[in-house]
Formats: C-alpha cells, structure tokens, sequence
C-alpha cells in the first residue's frame, strides 16, 4: 500500500474511519494519546490525509498542534463544528458530518447519509462505501453550513430536551413537541449569531424531523447533554444571547 493516511483519535469513531481506509488500500498511522502530532510527522511527512477524530472538546488544542506539512490534508469529523473552527487559523479542511454511530461493541449504525464536502470527499466517502456506511457530496460551502448547523441542531436539541424528559426522538417530537419546538429555537438563534447568517428556521426543523425519523428510536440524551447544555449558555453569554428555555431546563 503506497497510499497512507494518519488518523488523530483511535476512539470509536477513529477506528470506523481506520476500517474503511484499510479497506481502500490506505495504510493506516494512528495518533495515540501521549503521541504528538510532530513527532509522527518526522516519519509520515506525506500522507494523502490527515483525519482528526478526536471529540470536540480537543478540537481547537489538536488544530493548534497540526505540523505544517499536513494543514492541507486535514478532515474533520466532528460534533458542534462550525466554520469558525477552522478559518481563524486559515485551514480549508474536508468535512463530513457525521450521521451514524458506533458504541463500543457494537457496530456503525446509519441514521441517514452522512454529508460530506472538500478536497478528499470522495475518499473519505469512498472508505466508508467500503463498511455499508452511506454519505452524499455536497456541492458547496453554503450548503456545507446548513448541514453543520442542521446536525448541531438535531444533536443540541435531542440532548438538552432530553434532560428534562428522556426517552428517545421518536417520543420526544410526538409527545414533547412543544418542548423540542423551543429549544430548536433557541439552538438556531445560537446558530446565527455563531455563523453570522441568517438560517432559514422551518427548513432546518424540517430537516430535523427527518432525522428523527431515520431512527425514532435514538435516544435523547448522551452522556454528553449536561455539557453541551452548559457549552450553549457560556456561548451564548459570551455573545450577549439570551436563551430562555436553555437557561429554564438548566436551572432545573
């Protein structure tokens, strides 16, 4: 395999992306915990990609640490990512937003096809092809953005709802309606004020529910929801947003 491609984060969603890029004839180089980027990079100069999976609370650190041979090959996976992630520090990476999920021993399990849009699309969509996970190119930046928010919503909405009422999406829209209905506004008005756009409300609901029905048995709340309830309110505090219903379920 001449083709090679390093993969920062073997978690869960690190090893999905390890599995499709061997099978696509890539050798795979892992970064660790306790590795450095750099120190990789002195062995594995040219890799075809580089592949960030690791959470997204590491994002920025992990961004700030990339070797300047491989700012050009980077690809970003993950959750509650938005453009400006990224063009602060002047990087044009390939992006997928990721809509399956892999919990530990079980395998991937597709929601809806996972969007993707950049330079190395294809292979990224490619490797996946290679496992049964389905994606779909994007044909721009615009339409890269309403996909970024559109999971932002869905992953913000079903975690903060769930705090107050559990169950899974299924439930939450058919007998909490009301409920999701106002936290998905307050997350889109988050949103806007993080893009600097203003985003087409009923659209992205709509969109929403559609993935609420690609699996109505997805629950709510992961363990993550208490800190993306708490990352929302210091966001939107730091922006002068006010956020009613956010502040009412954190409150409780």
């Amino acid at each position: 395999m001449n083709r090679s491609v390093v993969i920062v984060g073997m978690g869960e969603m690190g090893s999905v992306f390890a599995r499709g890029f061997l099978r696509t004839g890539y050798s795979v180089h892992p970064v660790i915990r306790g590795m450095e980027m750099k120190e990789v990079a002195a062995d594995n100069r040219q890799p075809e990609i580089v592949l960030i999976a690791v959470g997204e609370a590491d994002l920025n650190e992990q961004l700030m640490k990339v070797p300047p041979v491989w700012k050009d090959k980077l690809v970003l996976l993950q959750n509650e990512l938005l453009p400006r992630d990224w063009q602060p520090l002047k990087l044009e990476p390939t992006v997928i937003s990721v809509w399956f999920e892999k919990k530990k021993g079980q395998d991937s399990k597709v929601i809806i096809p996972s969007p993707v849009f950049g330079k190395y699309a294809q292979q990224v969509a490619d490797a996946l092809a290679s496992i049964d996970i389905s994606t779909r190119a994007l044909p721009d930046e615009a339409a890269l953005l309403h996909e970024l928010v559109l999971k932002n919503l869905y992953i913000l909405t079903t975690n903060i709802a769930g705090l107050e009422v559990g169950g899974n999406v299924g439930q939450l829209w058919h007998d909490h309606k009301v409920l999701a209905e106002s936290v998905a506004l307050d997350i889109i008005r988050l949103q806007e004020t993080l893009t600097g756009k203003a985003l087409d409300h009923q659209a992205l609901i709509d969109s929403m529910v559609d993935a609420f029905n690609g699996d109505r048995e997805h629950m709510c709340m992961g363990r993550s929801a208490a800190v993306r309830i708490q990352r929302a309110l210091m966001l939107a505090r730091q922006n002068d947003l006010e956020l009613t219903m956010l502040e009412r379920i954190a409150a409780l």
